[in-house]
C-alpha cells in the first residue's frame, strides 16, 4: 500500500476555542488490554481525538448539517452485562442477500461479538475477524493495516474511532484468493444514551475477489437516543475485484457519523452499493481513492427519509492516476419534514489524464414540507479528460398519478408505483435481487407510514 496522493478533503478544520462535549476520557483507551502495537496507534489517535472539535455551521462541509440539537455529554459506552434486555436481531437481517450462504458472519453488539466462518476460508488463508480476537492472535496484522486509508486527523468522528472503539472486523483476503460466497457482518445496537464506535477494515491483496455485504441497524422503537460513529477502511489491490453492498437502517433516534473511503489499487475494480433509511440524523463522509492506472469505481446510493429524519451525503470520487473511471449515481426520495443533503465532488489529479468521472444526484419530494439540497461539483486539473455531473429535485408528476388513478389505481398505490418507477435505475444497477428486494421493502415501509 502506497501514500496517496495529497486531496483537500472537505471538512477538517478545528477550532481550539471550543470543547467537544463528550465525557469520553484517557482512561476509556484502556491501553492495558492491547499490544504495544496497537496502544501506540490507539494513543496517537486520542491526542489526534483532543486536537479535534464538534463540527459547526461555519465549516462548509457541515453548513447544511446542524449538530445544535445533539448533547454528546449524554452518551457512554456499552459495559457487560448491561445488555439483558437487548433486543434480538430480526431474522431477515442474518438471511443471504446475495447466494444462498453466507461464507461468514461476524454480529457485534458493543458488548461482545458472534462470529461464524467457514473452515475452507481459513485455509486458503483468509482472515474475517473481530478486532478483540485479533489483538490478542494476531496483532501484527491488525497494526499494519488499521488507520491507514481513514486518518484520525481528519476529524473528529474517525479519531474517535480509533482511539476508543472497544471493537471491530478486519476482512483480508490473501493474493489470487478470490471468495465465491459472500460475506456478511452486521453491527447491531439497542440501548438508548449509548455510544457504538465501529471500525471496518478491508484488504484485497493482488488478484483478489471478494463479495461482502455490511449492515448497520438497531430497533426502530427506542426512545432514548444513541449515537453511532464509524470508519470504514477498504483497499482494494492490482487487479481485484470487490462487490460492497452497505445497508445503514438504525432507529430514529440515533446520531450517526461515518468516514469511509476505498482505496483502489491499478487496474482494480469496485462496485460500491449504498443504501440509507434509518437514523435521526447522518453525517457521512464517503471516498473512492481511484489510485492506481485503470482503477475502476462505480457507486450506487439508494435513500429514503421521513419524519424529522436528516441524511446528509459527501462523497468524493478522487481520480489520482490516469485511465481511471468513476460512475455514480445516488436517488433519494423524501416524505414529511425530512431533510437530504448530498454533495459530491470529482477530483481530478494533475497526472490522471484520460480520466471518465460521471456523477449523478436525483431526488423526489413526496411532501410539501421536505427538502433536499443537492450540489454536484468538479476540480479538474489534468486537459484530457471527461468529466459530467448532474442534480436534479422534483416532484410526482399529477398527470402521472391522475393515468394511474383514471385506470382504478387508488392515490397511495398509485404514487408508490411512481416512486418505485423513480428508483428503478438504482435497482438495475444492483446485481443482487436480496438486496434489490431489501429495497423494495424499504419503499413499502416508508409509503406505508
Amino acid at each position: 500500500m502506497t501514500d496517496t496522493p495529497i486531496i483537500i478533503r472537505r471538512g477538517r478544520q478545528v477550532d481550539a476555542e471550543r470543547s467537544t462535549g463528550f465525557t469520553f476520557c484517557e482512561d476509556d483507551l484502556q491501553l492495558k488490554a492491547f499490544p504495544a502495537e496497537l496502544a501506540d496507534i490507539k494513543k496517537q489517535a486520542w491526542e489526534a481525538y483532543l486536537k479535534h472539535r464538534l463540527p459547526t455551521t461555519g465549516e462548509e462541509a457541515w453548513r447544511r448539517t446542524d449538530l445544535a440539537k445533539f448533547d454528546p455529554g449524554q452518551f457512554r459506552f456499552s459495559v457487560a452485562g448491561q445488555h439483558k434486555g437487548i433486543a434480538t436481531v430480526p431474522a431477515e437481517m442474518l438471511a443471504p442477500l446475495t447466494g444462498k450462504e453466507h461464507a461468514g458472519q461476524i454480529i457485534l453488539n458493543g458488548v461482545d461479538s458472534s462470529i461464524r466462518v467457514s473452515p475452507e476460508l481459513k485455509k486458503i488463508g483468509v482472515v474475517f475477524d473481530t478486532f478483540e480476537h485479533l489483538k490478542k492472535e494476531n496483532p501484527a496484522l491488525l497494526a499494519q493495516y488499521l488507520g491507514k486509508i481513514v486518518k484520525p486527523e481528519e476529524g473528529i468522528f474517525p479519531a474517535m474511532v480509533e482511539a476508543l472503539a472497544r471493537d471491530g472486523i478486519l476482512l483480508y483476503v490473501p493474493e489470487n484468493v478470490k471468495v465465491e460466497q459472500p460475506l456478511h457482518s452486521l453491527l447491531w445496537g439497542s440501548t438508548g444514551k449509548i455510544a457504538y464506535l465501529s471500525h471496518l477494515v478491508v484488504v484485497l491483496e493482488k488478484n483478489a475477489a471478494l463479495t461482502y455485504i455490511h449492515e448497520t441497524a438497531s430497533p426502530e422503537e427506542n426512545a432514548d437516543p444513541a449515537m453511532h460513529a464509524g470508519v470504514v477502511e477498504i483497499h482494494v489491490g492490482e487487479n481485484a475485484e470487490m462487490k460492497f453492498v452497505e445497508l445503514q437502517s438504525l432507529g430514529k433516534n440515533v446520531w450517526n457519523f461515518t468516514n469511509e473511503r476505498v482505496r483502489v489499487e491499478r487496474n482494480g475494480k469496485v462496485e460500491w452499493i449504498f443504501g440509507a433509511i434509518g437514523s435521526r440524523l447522518t453525517k457521512n463522509f464517503t471516498d473512492l481513492d481511484l489510485a492506481g492506472e485503470g482503477a475502476t469505481g462505480k457507486m450506487s446510493g439508494f435513500y429514503f427519509t421521513n419524519g424529522i429524519q436528516h441524511l446528509d451525503h459527501d462523497t468524493q470520487q478522487n481520480h489520482l492516476a490516469p485511465h481511471t473511471t468513476s460512475d455514480l449515481l445516488f436517488k433519494g426520495a423524501l416524505l414529511d419534514h425530512s431533510r437530504s443533503v448530498w454533495q459530491g465532488m470529482i477530483y481530478v489529479a494533475p497526472e490522471a489524464q484520460k480520466t471518465d468521472g460521471y456523477q449523478a444526484n436525483r431526488n423526489l419530494i413526496l411532501s410539501k414540507n421536505a427538502h433536499a439540497d443537492s450540489i454536484p461539483g468538479l476540480e479538474i486539473l489534468a486537459d484530457d479528460v471527461r468529466c459530467t455531473h448532474g442534480a436534479t429535485v422534483g416532484k410526482i408528476d399529477p398527470d402521472e398519478v391522475f393515468y394511474l388513478r383514471s385506470r382504478g389505481v387508488p392515490r397511495k398505490e398509485a404514487e408508490r408505483l411512481i416512486v418505485e418507477g423513480f428508483f428503478d435505475p438504482i435497482m438495475q444497477r444492483i446485481p443482487f435481487e436480496g438486496v434489490r428486494n431489501r429495497f423494495q421493502e424499504y419503499i413499502h415501509d416508508k409509503m406505508a407510514v
